[in-house]
């Protein structure tokens, strides 16, 4: 008799016996007869039993049936498939997780009723998330929980990279996070182009910011600028003109600085010096000077 049934998503998550495998369990269904009956759930789908149906399609054996009554068909997928094969720890996880994601079931309650790693069933919810294709090789024992966590979080980083990128361009440049959008820019290149965007923005500001300071110090010559608007300069050539006049004017006042201490310092030779002008102790002191010094003197006297 030939039997086409289909099968419940939940229990086609498990992978199916290799070829030699189901021709194995033919051979022992044949001689032994079929040990466990093929589970449908209420509409006729195979919850449990996909293997045995088809090792007696091999043998040409009837199968045998029986239908699944309770309210938790998830439960008896899990229970007569999870561990009755020879799958991995990690293999179980994923399979887990995958059912849980189609039937909507708390993974903390099917960790603790089927005795399951809450460590590995993280894992492979990582791994489900953000590596779909691994879940897949995980599932079928192709690649390790391990390996492919590893290879996961890696996805993951770089996804997240990608989205807080996105969410920039978003942010700072709605033109170019629709030109992506478009397929007129790839992202590499529209954050490249932001990236020039906000350095010439940041050397403008610089620039507007030194000129503010020549001005208020009483520099008549054109702004820096004025000369970018003119074409006369670019962005970046204004900006190195305005560090090399900052850093000018940090000179200069320092040297301002350290001139005025040093006449504090000797404020009292010019005291002394004011009070005996008329003495021949003022006029030899005075006519030992170059004549600059002695003009300077002279003025400074004048102030005590």
């Amino acid at each position: 008799m030939e039997y086409t049934l289909k099968t419940h998503p939940a229990a086609d998550i498990f992978p199916m016996l290799s070829h030699d495998e189901l021709l194995d369990l033919a051979e022992s269904i044949k001689a032994e007869g079929q040990h466990h009956p093929i589970v449908l759930d209420a509409d006729g789908a195979v919850l449990d039993g996909r293997n045995r149906l088809a090792a007696c399609k091999l043998a040409g054996v009837d199968p045998r049936f029986t239908t699944y009554t309770g309210n938790d068909p998830l439960a008896e997928v899990l229970s007569g498939n999870l561990y009755r094969r020879h799958t991995s720890k990690g293999q179980q996880a994923m399979i887990t997780i995958m059912v849980c994601s189609l039937s909507g079931h708390s993974l903390r309650e099917q960790a603790k009723l089927h005795g399951l790693s809450r460590s590995r069933l993280s894992a492979a919810n990582v791994v489900f998330k953000h590596s779909r294709h691994l879940a897949e090789q995980v599932r079928t024992g192709e690649v390790g929980l391990d390996t492919a966590y590893r290879t996961a979080l890696e996805d993951k980083a770089r996804t997240a990279a990608l989205q807080e990128a996105y969410d920039r361009l978003r942010e700072h440049a709605p033109d170019l996070a629709e030109q992506i959008a478009e397929g007129v820019l790839t992202l590499d290149d529209a954050i490249s182009t932001l990236d020039e965007r906000q350095e010439e923005g940041r050397l403008q500001h610089h620039v507007r910011d030194a000129d503010a300071i020549r001005l208020a110090d009483g520099d008549t010559a054109p702004s820096l600028a004025q000369l970018v608007e003119q074409g006369d300069l670019t962005w970046r050539q204004a900006h190195q003109r305005a560090e090399e006049f900052l850093a000018q004017r940090q000179d200069a006042i320092h040297r301002a600085r350290q001139a005025l201490q040093l006449i504090a310092e000797t404020w009292a030779t010019v005291q002394d010096l004011a009070a005996r002008l008329d003495t021949p102790y003022a006029r030899d002191i005075l006519d030992g000077l170059t004549p600059e010094a002695r003009s300077l003197a002279q003025s400074l006297t004048t102030l005590v």
